[in-house]
């Protein structure tokens, strides 16, 4: 039997999860579940550094390197962000011994920029020298559309202070993005290309699926004919299976996939000696990045309900 799609409908869920993401009530009752946690943990690698380490090297032995992601969108004041810079420094001081294996990613909003972006861009360049002293490379992960510029303002800022060992993301959703690939190859920086998992309005992102899948596409080929060891982040096979036929060194650039997502994919593409990271999220902070995984597939959310499904309340 075939399920009836009504137009509209995965938009208007998509859109209800990620509204979601956003109730701190939710998000108490669900961190705070036992039934939460086990979940959760098929995307988020564990709350401890202990815990992602281990999901690390169980990655590696697939031969998948990985990106970890100390999570945390909630930072409020300068302490807070103090805090959460002090963490970027000591998990970066623990993935020294592994090198390429696995690198860092962070979210400018963790170091302070919805405080002062100025405070952002200050402990941006701690991370940064902290890197630097331990041959570590830095992803700055992309949020919504309302940090874009911000985002991109103080990685031009820290790449003109001479730091090379760091690497942006780019949604592929967005209208800009064709004119902040073009930046990025100018400067010769390394980019990530993702789609996106925010929900934006039609005025700054593509609604239509087909648009951002083509625009994604697009940029991609431009990024691998002319980029710097670019990212390609996706788990659409269809895009995929046409990079895969480009004459690109697969060398040259690396598929990247998230942590519990299509691993059986990250497998065979490792197996057929392309690159593949893994972006591994860790902490307790993990619940919006946990509802926007459930808001980009209709098989996570089927994962969700089944599962809770399957245990009693309590």
């Amino acid at each position: 039997m075939t399920a009836l799609h009504v137009p509209g409908a995965d938009n208007l869920l998509r859109g209800s999860l990620l509204h979601a993401s956003e109730n701190q009530a939710l998000a108490h009752w669900l961190t705070h579940h036992p039934l939460g946690r086990q979940v959760a943990s098929r995307f988020v690698a564990g709350e401890s550094i202990e815990q992602a380490l281990d999901a690390v090297a169980a990655l590696a032995r697939t031969g998948i390197t990985a990106t970890l992601d100390h999570l945390g969108e909630t930072v409020r004041d300068a302490p807070q962000a103090e805090a959460a810079t002090l963490a970027e420094l000591d998990l970066l001081q623990r993935l020294a011994p592994l090198g390429p294996a696995c690198n860092l990613s962070l979210k400018l909003t963790q170091l302070g920029l919805d405080i002062s972006p100025s405070l952002a861009e200050q402990n941006l360049l701690r991370v940064l020298a902290r890197a630097g002293e331990v041959d570590q490379f830095v992803r700055l992960d992309m949020e919504d559309s309302h940090h874009t510029t911000a985002t991109l303002k103080i990685f031009q800022a820290a790449w003109a202070a001479g730091h090379r060992n760091c690497g942006i993301v780019l949604q592929a959703y967005l209208h800009r993005t064709q004119r902040d690939v073009d930046m990025a190859l100018e400067l010769g920086c390394r980019v990530r290309l993702c789609k996106g998992a925010y929900a934006e309005p039609a005025s700054v992102a593509f609604a239509n699926k087909t648009e951002t899948d083509e625009n994604y596409v697009a940029l991609a080929w431009k990024l691998l004919a002319r980029g710097y060891y670019p990212a390609l982040a996706t788990h659409d096979e269809r895009i995929i299976n046409r990079v895969k036929l480009w004459p690109i060194d697969p060398q040259q650039f690396e598929f990247q996939m998230l942590y519990g997502v299509r691993p059986e994919l990250q497998r065979r593409l490792a197996q057929e000696g392309f690159r593949v990271r893994a972006y591994v999220p860790f902490g307790v902070d993990w619940y919006a990045y946990f509802m926007r995984r459930l808001a980009e597939r209709p098989a996570n959310l089927r994962f969700f309900l089944a599962t809770l499904l399957k245990e009693p309340f309590g």
